[in-house]
């Protein structure tokens, strides 16, 4: 069963009256998305979406794709089955294929390289050999290694992509994602994994085998905040970049595909990453970590369990308006136990008058165990005379 939990007017109010100081003036104008046929912008702290044209439109990433097997490669860290103190060997067979691919990190042939260097070289300078060596040494076999990418891809809810290839290097159209898509994995990526996020993304450039390159991510350097992600170019995709920018703690996700020269997806980049922190405030709701409600246990020691916030939650809005927020609770419930402590097991839907409604995952506060026999039937009994 679903259930609702309308937050208290207490909270809404504290979060109103932190907002008092908003700067009172006319909304930006947009920046026509028109230099990027395809364009999204997205708040992470209000999980609202600022900007959207055709943003579930497949279309083809290139080297876009390799923040997907970035994403893998950090989940496989997380289960312990890789590590970046791994040793991989270049294979004779992958660096005639690769040594000459694109773009890369020269790995030479026979060379012995760490999964550090080679997460630094896919993140850092778009590392077509370096996916490759990676995805073989990881798991055995590119082929193992794309099934596992498209997996997670489901599991994500990434409903219109697929990978062929774990660098995006053209393969007949079988690699392809859309804007909702890549903005659903951007998320993830940064918050279940901050700590690779901060060592392995947004680097200005990587030297290794003695050649230093530079990174040409188009807003590190010239936009306040910007942190990543990546580029992508071929002749069938155009130009297209999935990015980020922090600035006071509220995050933006933005991406611009099927751009027909660099110049152009630069200026779309910049200017749309400014607009959002430009012409949208934020009301602050809740802190990382604080409690935003409780949601109902069955068959738990406790009948009930806390739900936090996993990182800040604001509500944005355009500069010079002051809209009402509802906020309200969601979850499937009640829920069974054994449950972990930080499981993400509910959502909070934030309602901006004008808007339509957007969800930012809850999590719990702390573990509950499964209730012995005894605790069953007090549990009973607190149910019959509730």
């Amino acid at each position: 069963m679903i259930k609702f939990l309308r937050i208290s007017g207490m909270a809404l109010a504290l979060a109103t009256a932190s907002a008092a100081g908003s700067v009172a003036s006319s909304p930006a104008t947009i920046p026509a998305p028109s230099e990027a046929p395809i364009a999204m912008l997205f708040d992470m702290s209000s999980g609202q979406i600022l900007v959207q044209r055709d943003v579930d439109r497949r279309f083809v990433p290139a080297s876009i794709t390799k923040v997907m097997t970035l994403f893998l490669a950090f989940e496989l860290i997380d289960q312990k089955k890789l590590n970046p103190d791994q040793i991989f060997t270049v294979r004779p067979e992958t660096f005639e294929v690769w040594h000459n691919q694109g773009s890369r990190m020269f790995l030479p042939r026979d060379a012995r390289v760490s999964v550090d260097d080679l997460l630094m070289g896919i993140a850092a300078v778009s590392a077509n050999d370096g996916a490759v060596v990676l995805a073989e040494g990881a798991v055995g076999s590119v082929d193992k290694w794309v099934a596992l990418m498209n997996a997670e891809a489901r599991a994500l809810g990434m409903r219109d992509s697929h990978f062929g290839t774990p660098n995006g290097w053209p393969d007949e159209g079988r690699t392809y994602t859309s804007a909702r898509d890549l903005v659903t994995l951007a998320r993830a990526l940064i918050t279940r994994h901050p700590n690779e996020f901060a060592r392995y993304i947004g680097r200005e450039g990587f030297a290794y085998n003695g050649i230093a390159q530079p990174n040409h991510d188009p807003m590190i350097g010239a936009v306040k905040g910007a942190d990543g992600l990546k580029t992508g170019f071929t002749n069938e995709a155009g130009y297209g970049f999935l990015g980020t920018a922090q600035r006071d703690g509220r995050r933006l996700v933005m991406v611009v595909a099927a751009v027909d020269t660099g110049a152009k997806r630069k200026l779309a980049a910049r200017e749309l990453m400014e607009w959002g922190f430009a012409s949208h405030t934020v009301r602050h709701l809740f802190n990382a970590g604080s409690p935003v409600a409780a949601a109902e246990v069955q068959d738990g020691e406790t009948g009930n369990v806390g739900l936090i916030a996993q990182g800040t939650i604001n509500a944005s809005f355009a500069v010079g308006t002051q809209p009402n927020v509802k906020l309200t609770v969601r979850y499937e419930g009640p829920l069974q136990a054994p449950i972990a402590k930080g499981e993400q097991v509910a959502e909070l839907e934030i309602l901006v008058d004008g808007q339509p409604p957007s969800r930012v995952p809850l999590v719990t506060d702390r573990a509950v165990a499964k209730a012995g026999p005894f605790q069953r039937l007090l549990n009973g009994l607190k149910a019959l005379i509730s």
